[in-house]
């Protein structure tokens, strides 16, 4: 998966944010496959169970039925044709979630080669907000930052200055 980039900065930006928000004692479901960020959480002490890699626009069964506390989405979101749907199916109170910012200058991201690695979301802040506003969640906290790839060129130069994730923290109204 990450092959020629780890993203340490996003990583980094992230438990940093998690441990501000939810304490060791509460169990965690991370939507999503077990990831090199699942092990990272669990170094820090969390209790995390993963979805399976089924289709959560379709099968939101381990959402429903999961006993976690709190429940986390990291670059999640954006993959879902319906967001809505996830986020209304949780039954925890908290949540951790963050997304890639869109980018005026670039496109949606799409793999050729891998049809679940497609970005059918890219959100701005304040469509992410109101998504989650819209199924029931309340914004505690949030924060962005950038992560400017090591290359030359226009792009490269924009993303030092462009926000490039939006993380939240989020409690059900």
């Amino acid at each position: 998966m990450y092959e020629n980039s780890f993203p340490n900065k996003r990583f980094k930006h992230t438990i940093e944010f998690l441990k501000k928000h939810v304490s060791n004692s509460e169990t965690v479901l991370d939507l999503g496959v077990v990831n090199p960020f699942t092990k990272i959480m669990k170094d820090h002490g969390f209790i995390v169970e993963n979805t399976k890699g089924e289709d959560l626009d379709e099968d939101t069964s381990t959402i429903k039925n999961a006993n976690a506390e709190v429940v986390t989405a990291f670059e999640i979101f954006e993959h879902l044709l319906s967001p809505y749907t996830v986020l209304k199916a949780i039954k925890g109170d908290k949540l951790v979630a963050s997304v890639p910012l869109k980018l005026w200058f670039s496109s949606a991201y799409r793999s050729k080669t891998d049809m679940l690695d497609r970005h059918y979301h890219e959100f701005e802040d304040w469509q992410f907000d109101w998504l989650l506003e819209k199924a029931g969640w309340k914004i505690i906290d949030r924060k962005k930052w950038t992560n400017p790839p090591k290359k030359l060129g226009i792009r490269p130069i924009l993303r030092h200055f462009t926000p490039r994730y939006y993380i939240v923290y989020a409690e059900r109204i």
